[in-house]
């Protein structure tokens, strides 16, 4: 029953508060909140507790290596939505996803080469996405029960593969928890009710959440086997929200240093 509860909860859950957190503060915040592990979180806690802590270890690794794949859904979704509608947009991200997912798929490193390998697909990502300028203020209007969607969004890879887990083996179980399921909804969303310029503000904000996405994978990886599961997830979990906070405050800093005049794309 806590397992069907973690799978069940846990993940949308967060994806519900960090949507709220993003409504708050807005796109740029939001997404450095939204970079933190909503599904792969709580798919590798599920691994731990079904598989053991060995097989969550070994899928962290593999998580490390998919945010790699999940750079290039960023920057193709940023892209291609910059050209076409977010129809076209997600087709293509989920298309370079597993794409780059086979790539890595028979690579076998230690976590510290994942962890490096992951950090600098982080600020490639940030040095190829496109550069917004600031964007005039307008209220943001969300369809109905856009929350709710989200909230599905999120158990439906938790479930999937947590139950395929046995099948698929740590390593690929791990590159497919990072499969972009938060990411694409939000995008989405704000690239067809806000237009492309808050959509890349709001994947920029996102490739700087996942340095924490990155810190929290690496600490479950080296950590989980010698202090055990709820130490090294709740030692993850402080470390990931403490580099959240620090991107943070970056952000908002930043935000406010932006000149009022609005510009247009410039990378």
């Amino acid at each position: 029953m806590t397992v069907l509860a973690l799978k069940v909860l846990l993940a949308p859950g967060f994806v519900v508060a960090t949507s709220l957190v993003s409504r708050r503060f807005g796109l740029a915040v939001g997404g450095v909140v939204g970079g933190l592990p909503a599904i792969a979180g709580p798919i590798l806690l599920v691994l731990a507790l079904q598989h053991g802590t060995g097989f969550a270890a070994k899928a962290a690794t593999g998580t490390l290596l998919g945010i790699v794949a999940l750079i290039a859904f960023v920057l193709v979704f940023a892209w291609v939505g910059k050209r076409t509608g977010w129809p076209w947009a997600l087709a293509a991200g989920w298309g370079s996803f597993v794409v780059v997912i086979a790539v890595f798929l028979p690579v076998h490193v230690g976590p510290v080469v994942a962890f490096v390998v992951a950090c600098a697909a982080c600020v490639v990502g940030l040095l190829l996405l496109p550069r917004p300028g600031p964007a005039a203020a307008r209220p943001q209007v969300y369809p109905p029960h856009d929350l709710a969607l989200r909230a599905v969004c999120a158990v439906v890879p938790v479930v999937c593969v947590t139950a395929a887990a046995r099948l698929l083996g740590a390593h690929l179980s791990g590159l497919v928890a990072a499969f972009p399921v938060i990411t694409p909804v939000l995008a989405a969303f704000t690239l067809a009710q806000q237009g492309q310029l808050e959509a890349v503000r709001l994947l920029r904000g996102m490739t700087v959440g996942f340095f924490a996405y990155a810190l929290f994978c690496f600490t479950v990886r080296v950590g989980i086997e010698r202090l055990g599961t709820a130490t090294a997830f709740v030692l993850a979990t402080a470390l990931a929200l403490a580099a959240q906070a620090a991107s943070v405050m970056v952000a908002r800093r930043r935000e406010q240093l932006l000149p009022v005049a609005a510009h247009t794309w410039s990378g």
